[in-house]
């Protein structure tokens, strides 16, 4: 409902809770964030960079590439994981669309988003086109992650609509614009121009199987760097961009004070969590279950053939990647029977354990097809706080193997083993780089604090 002239805000005074927030984004230094959160941000900045490079090796992306950098004129920013190099814009976007193609990127359930993909393409693209440091660039990302995600949490999303498409925009936005250092009242103009931006995305496309809705996060890069970039100009956002268009547009209530609660204390990037499978999230508590089933056999392994039935029962947003038959590497990637399947046919649950080949695997098809996937609104109701889910292995021999997930690992209360994130970025970019160049690389991602300018980064790395 549009607001009515009698509730017409005051136009010439912006919101406390935005205020409070643009002062945060500008006033806080790179030493006055916390160990962990410097931490993290450096590991975040790597888990998509390895992801982002695994995508753009897909013949999609490298088709879009050559396709849309065709006619586009050069510039400093890398296409990661391509000898590409381009114009901010087109990097960040590029990028963006990779770091969605295997459903391998970071997440924060608390904010029910995804900040790092949705945000960190565009601080990449930006920080090599503006040349500034490392410091700079990871305080820019802390404070763009702290921002969109913040939103995000304070937010009535509506189940119809992804977590992609929509907070990055901010995100990516207050990126380039602290990395611009804009003062207070850009900042603020940023974000209300950013939030007008967001798409109205759907959560249909993904079970429709329809990778252009891999355009999501690739919008967030292109959109943010252009509402920076509009502003510089002269251009000015709305009073309340968040506000309107979180509580009546693409979701159905915002709340401003949860927005600033907690702000330079409780840092929702310390919150979010890297994924070990190629998954939609919601599927990795059905994974969970099914790896803590297995652990209870001999060998921790049984044969797909020697089962007889598979039950899942799960919150709702695990229950809606119930679908059996898959015909797509996409579609296999948001389907919880397939997973399943593919995760005990291969014995783990790498990129390859969910590409065309796997699809047209017969053994997995034919176990995909025993995996039965329903609601229980008990858990529905205990969701995001807990994420219960329980997977019942009805054997041929009448035996039934039942495991049990309470907390999806990843997240602050159940935490990846650090090996196992780092085993993962070799695994995305061994392929590329090879062993010593993909172990320079991760060094450096990691000590990106003492990287003097951004737009040397990355010399040793050029392909």
């Amino acid at each position: 409902m549009l607001p009515t002239a009698g509730h017409t805000p005051d136009k010439a005074k912006p919101p406390e809770y935005l205020l409070e927030i643009v002062h945060f984004l500008c006033t806080t230094r790179f030493e006055d964030l916390p160990a962990p959160v410097i931490d993290r941000c450096k590991r975040l900045i790597a888990d998509t960079f390895g992801v982002v490079t695994a995508g753009n090796q897909t013949e999609e992306l490298k088709a879009l590439a050559a396709g849309y950098l065709k006619d586009a004129r050069p510039g400093p920013s890398w296409v990661i994981g391509t000898p590409h190099r381009a114009a901010v814009r087109d990097a960040g976007f590029l990028n963006g669309v990779a770091s969605t193609f295997h459903d391998f990127d970071e997440g924060n359930t608390v904010a029910s988003a995804h900040p790092g993909s949705q945000m960190v393409p565009a601080a990449i693209a930006a920080a090599q086109a503006f040349g500034v440091s490392g410091r700079d660039f990871m305080l820019a990302v802390v404070m763009a992650y702290e921002a969109c995600a913040r939103v995000s949490m304070a937010s009535k999303m509506r189940v119809s609509v992804p977590q992609h498409g929509n907070v990055g925009v901010i995100g990516s936005a207050v990126a380039a614009a602290h990395m611009m250092r804009f003062d207070q009242d850009r900042m603020r103009h940023t974000i209300n121009a950013a939030a007008m931006m967001a798409m109205t995305a759907n959560r249909q496309a993904m079970l429709d199987e329809a990778t252009t809705r891999n355009v999501f996060s690739g919008h967030c890069a292109l959109a943010g760097l252009i509402a920076m970039q509009m502003i510089e100009a002269g251009f000015t956002g709305q009073r309340d961009g968040i506000g309107y268009t979180y509580s009546t547009v693409i979701a159905d209530g915002f709340d401003p004070a949860r927005m600033v609660a907690g702000l330079g204390t409780d840092w929702l990037m310390t919150k979010g969590y890297f994924k070990l499978h190629p998954t939609g999230r919601f599927s990795h508590a059905a994974i969970d279950a099914f790896q803590a089933a297995l652990a209870t056999v001999p060998a921790g392994s049984i044969k797909a053939a020697d089962i007889e039935r598979i039950d899942v029962r799960a919150f709702q947003l695990a229950s809606l990647l119930s679908g059996r038959k898959i015909t797509t590497s996409f579609g296999a990637k948001f389907s919880i029977p397939f997973a399943l399947a593919t995760i005990l046919v291969h014995g783990r649950s790498g990129v390859d354990c969910f590409d065309i080949e796997a699809v047209r695997n017969p053994e997995i098809q034919a176990l995909t097809a025993k995996v039965h996937v329903v609601e229980e609104p008990a858990y529905t109701s205990q969701y995001p706080e807990k994420h219960l889910c329980d997977v019942a292995i009805r054997l041929d021999d009448g035996r039934t193997i039942e495991g049990h997930c309470e907390i999806m690992k990843g997240e602050v209360e159940n935490p990846h083993r650090p090996e196992d994130v780092e085993k993962k970025f070799f695994d995305l970019t061994l392929p590329v780089w090879g062993a010593d160049r993909a172990e320079k690389l991760y060094a450096g991602l990691l000590s990106l604090e003492s990287v003097p300018d951004m737009r040397t980064f990355g010399k040793d790395f050029a392909l």
